[in-house]
């Protein structure tokens, strides 16, 4: 719970015992717990909201957000299968301007105004 161990825990509970002293910290207790309660009460509001609006049944733990991993996303796209490529035809097959090979000592062609 937000990377805090037992220990300070305990430590924060003891800080709240000497600033607030013994008379008051039963009273923040009891509010603190009521805020808890309320924000309970508020997720699983909105969760039903949800579910009747979508009108099925969810799977939250997919809809996790622990549950991305990014390299597991890239492996599986490596490892799909590839579709084989059509088979080509006149009707689809690319229209290539083939160059005639260039002679002995003879020059490339260059286009000033393309550059």
């Amino acid at each position: 719970m937000f990377g805090l161990s037992g220990e300070k825990l305990l430590i924060l509970g003891l800080i709240a015992v000497f600033v607030l002293g013994p008379d008051r910290l039963p009273t923040y207790a009891k509010q603190f717990a009521n805020l808890v309660k309320s924000v309970r009460r508020m997720a699983e509001g909105a969760k039903g909201q949800l579910e009747n609006e979508i009108g099925e049944e969810l799977d939250w733990k997919k809809l996790d957000p622990r549950q991305y991993d990014p390299r597991r996303i890239i492996r599986e796209a490596l490892v799909e299968d590839i579709e084989p490529a059509a088979p080509s035809t006149a009707l689809n097959k690319p229209k290539v301007q083939a160059q005639p090979p260039l002679g002995q000592g003879e020059r490339a062609p260059f286009d000033s105004e393309a550059t």
